[in-house]
């Protein structure tokens, strides 16, 4: 029996790349609406209401709203927007995140697929506030670069089309600069803080691909843990998990550089722990693709968990 999938919002970037994940299973049956009915509410209505499950990859008002057109209590959903990740009801896809994770993802009504720098920052730090490293109270900064297709069509325009108005010839761009990002709510959440981190976003001139990364001065933790000691949580917390990896600390030290680049069109993250042992400082820093396990890799992961297929079944491209 095949599974009926819809993705509303399948032109925009994150909707191409699930949708190129997912053509060619015969497992299931995807649901299409022409350019015309895109915008019509009936047939999206009906569309939405037909799936076993619907991916939503829309702006977050138009998100609730898809959500609000679903009138039966068979059709599923994984929502890439923002709208769901701290809403009551829903389940946070990142099927790594705690040992029951993946279970929960895989029974669940309503999923939402996190964030891409929350996926980095969850991973990196959760592990060591459950295992009291760090403490839920401590004031934690967020650096990340992301390529500029996370900013979706129009931020992909402003650096590829000369054409458009807002076409930028900048290298770098630090933004979110009034420390309110969409983010912070879902990362404050899920990486067990009792206060919103500090994050600073930033965006290269480069396609996709991120690094996220959490500056820890050791010797101001309690108990002032060692580098070894924070690897060998972040090593047991990722233990056998398929998509998520940890360097060993002797090929991180080995390191003279990091390219955002490297796990481009994979649902890989790998996570390195970067520091120096004389000074009791750490980076602890997570590589991954920010349209892969930054989003459609990890949305179809998590659609695979929930029709019972095998859970790397076309995260790659």
């Amino acid at each position: 029996m095949t599974t009926k999938v819809f993705i509303d919002g399948e032109v925009g970037t994150t909707g191409l790349q699930i949708r190129a994940r997912l053509d060619g299973r015969d497992d299931l049956e995807l649901i299409s609406l022409g350019e015309a009915k895109r915008k019509d509410a009936g047939a999206r209505k009906d569309a939405l209401n037909a799936a076993d499950i619907v991916v939503l990859c829309l702006p977050d008002d138009a998100a609730r709203e898809a959500v609000s057109l679903i009138d039966n209590k068979t059709t599923r959903v994984i929502d890439a927007s923002t709208a769901h990740r701290v809403a009551d009801g829903w389940v946070y896809g990142f099927p790594e995140m705690t040992a029951a994770q993946r279970q929960l993802v895989s029974g669940a009504a309503r999923v939402t697929n996190p964030g891409c720098y929350p996926t980095g920052a969850i991973a990196l730090t959760r592990p060591l506030v459950e295992a009291g490293l760090l403490p839920a109270s401590w004031p934690l900064t967020v650096n990340a670069v992301s390529g500029y297709s996370g900013g979706g069509k129009q931020m992909i325009a402003e650096f590829e089309d000369e054409a458009s108005s807002n076409y930028t010839l900048e290298a770098f761009r630090a933004y979110a600069l009034g420390l309110a990002h969409k983010h912070v709510p879902e990362m404050q959440a899920n990486m067990g803080l009792s206060h919103p981190p500090l994050f600073t976003p930033n965006v290269g001139r480069y396609a996709q691909g991120m690094i996220v990364e959490v500056p820890l001065q050791l010797w101001a933790l309690p108990g002032a843990p060692a580098l070894g000691g924070v690897h060998e949580v972040l090593a047991a917390a990722y233990e056998g998990a398929r998509f998520v990896s940890v360097a060993a600390l002797a090929d991180s030290a080995a390191m003279t550089k990091l390219d955002p680049e490297q796990l481009n069109g994979t649902n890989a993250m790998k996570l390195f722990v970067f520091g120096n042992e004389k000074t009791k400082q750490a980076r602890l820093v997570a590589l991954l693709d920010n349209l892969g396990k930054g989003a459609s890799g990890q949305a179809v992961q998590c659609l695979n968990l929930m029709i019972g297929a095998d859970e790397g079944l076309g995260v790659n491209l």
